[in-house]
């Protein structure tokens, strides 16, 4: 697994109990609501591209989203929305943020 930087944690497609998440878009449609998240706000166009907040990826065939800290400090309401969808659906965090 890629250890994240210091100032990213990862929210993996998997879940606790180890099951793969579904659907299997899961990671681009939650980036893609977060895309209007964005430094500087979002502007025209903005929903056309990703966040640099927020950004889909696969690491070892694994769906994931790469979450930046500074969003937290930016969008407290997009932090919280990120953090809970990751809770509620028992999705693995490495390295839990709120440790």
């Amino acid at each position: 697994m890629v250890s994240p930087a210091a100032n990213e944690f990862i929210i993996l497609g998997t879940t606790l109990e180890g099951k793969t998440f579904r659907p299997s878009d899961w990671a681009e449609r939650l980036a893609g609501v977060m895309s209007q998240f964005r430094p500087g706000g979002a502007v025209a166009g903005s929903h056309l591209s990703y966040s640099p907040w927020c950004v889909p990826n696969s690491i070892d065939g694994v769906k994931c989203v790469i979450v930046h800290t500074d969003l937290r400090q930016a969008e407290p309401m997009a932090w919280d929305f990120v953090m809970n969808f990751a809770r509620d659906n028992e999705l693995q965090i490495t390295p839990d943020p709120s440790h």
